[in-house]
């Protein structure tokens, strides 16, 4: 038989390329893939994964009944069978199943699937009509806030609030704001674990700000956490917030950077800005994701790398090297007091004091 010649033309790849490429995925790590995805996310949004962290072995009768009476049986062990085909859970006999090792280790990362899945479905699922201009973030494709801070809230839980809560521990504040707050689960936590502190949880979302409002109030913290949608960074904005910002000494803010320099114009500013806007703060505890550096040696993808440079390319959101954020720090007065690792692959916590 003859083979088949490609004449598909080659693909250039720009000389600036970030990161290496890994072993080529197969076909069928790419469409299962897709699928368990799907699969991780729905079984969390029904509270199987919680229920399995609570007791590894589920009555499937009973998960049923706790499900309500409209529930389809049928639906539900069809996916909970498609987990245990991806060996996240045992099938003991018709009706109880057993969470594995892997199955543990689906519900530490399920904040990743949730960001994904929940947050960003409709992003990716519509990228060849934002590539062709037939549509564009933000007006025609939107992606879902709330699974956006929820996924992220599970991931702080799961793999990140640790590494903070030692870092936060020679941190000395009174009034402490978390710009980007998401569903404000962190600042709550860390408010709480502090007698005698208060806490701000700003964010521009709606519907994250919302869930924080219930996040506050389910955590008994309604006197000392408030939850404001706000964008900081505007003028009209932070006027209208001037006196509870001016009470801030510290300042936190996760994963949110890369938003906030989106513009090329305001960006060498931005951190300047910042500081304008929470006078009295003199440490900023800042963390985000960044570019992968290029490496010959990377011979497989983190979780995570691909689908937070895509989504971000997709909404016309440039992220940016490791590098590049230490100069605007410096720029603006901030000094780097420590930098540890944060969790999320290529993810970086800085503490910096404002000189």
């Amino acid at each position: 038989m003859t083979a088949v010649q490609d004449h598909s033309p080659t693909l250039a790849v720009p000389a600036d390329w970030a990161g290496a490429a890994p072993a080529p995925m197969g076909v069928d790590q790419a469409f299962n893939g897709y699928v368990a995805g799907t699969v991780v996310h729905t079984l969390d949004r029904l509270g199987v994964w919680e229920r399995l962290a609570a007791d590894p072995l589920l009555d499937l009768r009973v998960l049923a009944a706790e499900l309500g009476p409209a529930v389809r049986e049928r639906v539900l062990r069809e996916l909970v069978r498609a987990a245990a085909t991806c060996g996240w859970l045992r099938l003991q006999d018709t009706d109880k199943v057993l969470l594995t090792t892997a199955g543990q280790e689906i519900i530490r990362m399920r904040g990743y699937f949730t960001w994904g899945v929940g947050g960003y479905d409709e992003v990716f699922t519509q990228a060849h009509r934002i590539v062709t201009g037939e549509a564009a973030f933000g007006a025609d494709v939107l992606r879902d806030e709330a699974m956006v801070a929820l996924g992220s809230g599970q991931n702080d839980r799961a793999f990140m609030a640790g590494v903070l809560d030692e870092v936060l521990a020679d941190v000395d504040f009174s009034v402490l704001a978390d710009l980007g707050s998401g569903i404000s689960a962190r600042v709550s936590r860390v408010v709480a674990d502090r007698p005698g502190t208060r806490g701000l949880g700003l964010d521009i979302s709606g519907p994250a700000t919302e869930l924080g409002r219930r996040t506050i109030a389910e955590a008994g913290l309604a006197d000392r956490v408030e939850a404001v949608r706000a964008d900081v960074l505007d003028v009209c904005h932070r006027d209208a917030l001037r006196d509870r910002l001016g009470e801030v000494d510290t300042v936190m803010s996760f994963f949110l950077l890369h938003d906030l320099l989106a513009d090329p114009e305001t960006r060498p500013h931005t951190f300047t800005r910042l500081r304008e806007a929470f006078p009295a703060a003199r440490t900023f505890v800042l963390a985000d994701t960044v570019l992968r550096p290029d490496s010959a040696d990377a011979t497989s993808l983190p979780v995570f790398s691909l689908g937070y440079e895509l989504a971000h390319a997709l909404m016309g959101v440039p992220l940016h090297t490791k590098e590049t954020y230490e100069e605007l720090f410096a720029a603006a007065g901030l000094v780097p007091r420590r930098v540890v690792p944060f969790g999320t692959p290529h993810s970086w916590l800085y503490v910096l004091e404002a000189h």
